[in-house]
């Protein structure tokens, strides 16, 4: 079984303030430049709209887009990739925590002899796993270091989670794959996995069943398994 990094750990909080301290100082001088006035990024309501659960670069685009900014794609990467090193400097000061529910469900997996990976686009997501203390509960851990294309992390792609499932001696068609963003479901569902598990914490079910999920639930204490190679609806690995 397969798990988005996103669906392990609550990276929200440390997210919201990542974009804060990159947009804030941004948008002041863009005021300033502009003689218009400073009106700060909102950690609720701008990231909830325009930036959680999307590829970075989409999401600064439609946040600068909503306050009727257009930036050169440039200018736009630069603000992709500093808004990760603020997260990383948010983990590294006060680390993350994971979804006790996912936890509890990897200790059944692996109790039941269910081999698990974790995945993630981002460059570090070995690191986060580290540091939120739960790497070592996966068999693989794999993260955009072993992803085609490092520049900035853009849409999952299917050759991460096929390279999961080949670590995992499993094929794609008896191993399930749990995601939270729509683009991490659509990358599971043009691999042809067995089953792909959206996990809606915000309201998002329309949209991960639009990109193939086969089941969508709030939350993975929603996941029974039935036996020892079958949550949910479906036989899995």
């Amino acid at each position: 079984m397969i798990f988005g990094v996103d669906a392990i750990i609550d990276g929200e909080k440390a997210a919201a303030a990542a974009w804060k301290s990159v947009f804030d100082p941004f948008l002041r001088g863009h005021a300033a430049v502009h003689e218009t006035t400073f009106v700060p990024f909102d950690v609720r309501a701008d990231y909830l709209r325009y930036l959680r659960g999307k590829p970075r670069l989409e999401g600064v685009r439609d946040f600068l887009a909503a306050r009727d900014i257009a930036l050169p794609y440039d200018d736009l990467r630069g603000l992709a990739m500093s808004q990760r090193e603020f997260f990383l400097g948010e983990v590294r000061r006060h680390g993350l925590v994971p979804y006790t529910s996912t936890i509890a469900l990897v200790r059944e997996l692996r109790r039941r002899g269910v081999r698990t990976a974790a995945v993630s686009v981002h460059r570090d997501g070995a690191e986060v796993l580290r540091r939120a203390g739960t790497a070592g509960m996966f068999d693989v851990v794999m993260d955009g270091l072993d992803a085609p294309g490092t520049a900035v992390p853009e849409h999952p792609d299917v050759h991460l989670y096929l390279q999961a499932a080949q670590r995992l001696n499993t094929p794609p068609a008896k191993t399930a794959v749990v995601e939270e963003s729509s683009d991490g479901v659509a990358a599971a569902y043009e691999g042809a996995f067995q089953t792909v598990i959206g996990v809606d914490r915000t309201g998002g079910t329309a949209a991960l069943e639009k990109h193939g999920a086969n089941l969508v639930i709030s939350d993975l204490s929603e996941l029974h398994l039935t036996d020892t190679r079958v949550p949910a609806r479906q036989a899995v690995s």
